[in-house]
């Protein structure tokens, strides 16, 4: 049975139109330099894993599409790319410090879900997005993805 998560990035850095139009719709999901964040990522993530994206830090807050997890985790290769921005000087091959994971497009919504009518409806009160707001990957219990999914189709 897939888990659910909610993945953010920030549409000026990479959007879910980056996304979309990436080689076979696929992109590996580097960069993370948050330890709670990289937990989820490295412990927990799996092949097959659901994926909301999430457009952050800009205008229109919110879902943007669907993404499934293609990959098991494995060592985010920028974290030993002194050109990358993502370079840790203190990152060591073995045990190595940061993971990724590669996801593809499932699905685009035609509209971003806004983040204003997640926070209405109750059954995504306790949503870790509203707790910690700040973390780039989260999980999301199969019940809110239920919500989120009706939201979605009410949308369209």
């Amino acid at each position: 049975m897939p888990k659910y998560w909610l993945f953010k990035s920030e549409p000026a850095e990479f959007s879910l139109d980056d996304l979309s139009a990436a080689e076979n719709r696929t992109v590996r999901w580097d960069g993370i330099r948050n330890y709670q964040a990289r937990n989820f990522l490295r412990d927990q993530v799996s092949t097959g894993d659901l994926v909301l994206f999430y457009h952050s830090s800009c205008k229109n807050t919110g879902i943007a599409g669907i993404c499934r997890v293609v990959s098991a985790p494995y060592p985010d290769p920028t974290q030993f790319d002194p050109q990358s921005k993502y370079y840790d000087t203190s990152a060591t091959a073995s045990p190595p410090k940061w993971f990724c994971a590669d996801i593809a497009l499932v699905k685009k919504c035609d509209a971003v879900l806004p983040t204003a009518r997640l926070r209405e409806n109750q059954r995504l009160e306790t949503m870790v997005l509203f707790s910690n707001p700040r973390l780039s990957i989260q999980p999301v219990r199969e019940d809110e993805w239920l919500a989120i999914s009706q939201l979605m189709e009410d949308s369209n």
